[in-house]
């Protein structure tokens, strides 16, 4: 007879801890031990042992069903995720006509992520976005702040990184102290990096998280030729990255995607020595679409193992899979 005071579901976890240590120490629950116990279960299991935050999903991405996202992000071992929603579909030059609604992925907007976080608020909270040079634009984000969105974001808009309507939101995520997640890519999202010290000196107390194909390039000092957004290779110290990472205590970098995936993979020796330079400022999200959470097809599930291997120490690992996620957006 078990004694009074456990529940069912706590004499599982303690019994089942106590036989998969190995297992859990790898971030994950074999499938075998996933197929005996319930749902619920699992999930608590996970979270005593080593809890990870995916501080970057997407809704609908790339057509996947949100009924699969909830897998997926159990496969790949992640106990709380941030889904970051679309701005609204719109013809405008900063959505280049409409090729990039969606987050040029299909994703869906505030409405849905707040509504599927609601739905699974054990595992899902909802960020806030919104197209910045629409008119509206911050009225609509900050309904989702004062709903209690902790990020603005992903912002991948065709504007330039210190337009006018780029500050507004940098204005109200000062106000609403919150993070901005922010897509870098050449020519197309967020143009005019290199100018973008200027924004971190302006808005001190905000912070940026820096994410996709150009921010991971400019880790590399010798990275020249801002075309090649997926460069290889071994990388020199130093990129602009690197510096803005150093020198401005409200940059952050987030290792979603291929594009972060490759700037731990292209140079292990340079990726050893970033993670620990740079331990405090670094996140862990996926930004996969696939269903499986799990093989070569998985980002998320690639970047994990990876982090894992490169960190120097178990601090640090820690650090970039849960703890610097849940310091900077105040989780619980």
């Amino acid at each position: 007879m078990l004694k009074k005071e456990y529940s069912r579901r706590e004499f599982i976890i303690k019994n089942s801890l106590a036989g998969i240590g190995a297992a859990l120490t790898m971030g994950f629950v074999p499938s075998l031990i996933a197929n005996t116990l319930d749902q619920e279960a699992v999930l608590d299991l996970r979270n005593a042992a080593e809890p990870i935050i995916d501080i970057h999903q997407h809704t609908d991405y790339s057509g996947r069903s949100n009924d699969l996202l909830i897998p997926h992000q159990r496969a790949m071992g992640v106990t709380k995720t941030i889904l970051l929603p679309a701005g609204r579909p719109l013809s405008y030059g900063s959505t280049y006509y409409g090729y990039s609604n969606g987050l040029q992925a299909k994703a869906t907007g505030n409405e849905v992520c707040y509504q599927f976080a609601k739905a699974h608020s054990d595992e899902f909270i909802f960020g806030a976005n919104e197209v910045p040079d629409m008119p509206g634009a911050i009225q609509e984000i900050e309904k989702y702040l004062k709903l209690g969105a902790p990020v603005i974001g992903e912002l991948k808009f065709g504007l330039d990184c210190d337009s006018p309507a780029m500050q507004s939101i940098y204005e109200l995520a000062q106000s609403y102290n919150v993070p901005v997640l922010m897509h870098w890519q050449h020519n197309m999202y967020n143009r005019g990096i290199e100018r973008f010290h200027t924004m971190l000196k302006k808005y001190p107390k905000v912070n940026f998280i820096g994410h996709a194909q150009t921010w991971w390039a400019d880790i590399d000092k010798n990275h020249i030729d801002q075309n090649i957004l997926y460069p290889k290779g071994n990388v020199t110290r130093g990129g602009l990255t690197d510096r803005l990472l150093t020198e401005y205590p409200n940059m952050f970098g987030d290792f979603s995607a291929g594009s972060g995936l490759g700037s731990l993979t292209r140079d292990e020796d340079h990726a050893s020595g970033f993670l620990e330079r740079h331990q405090d400022k670094l996140l862990f999200g996926s930004d996969c679409s696939d269903s499986e959470g799990t093989g070569k097809s998985c980002l998320g599930a690639n970047i994990i193992p990876a982090i894992r291997k490169l960190a120097p120490n178990k601090v640090i690992e820690r650090k970039i899979l849960y703890e610097n996620a849940q310091k900077l957006f105040k989780l619980s």
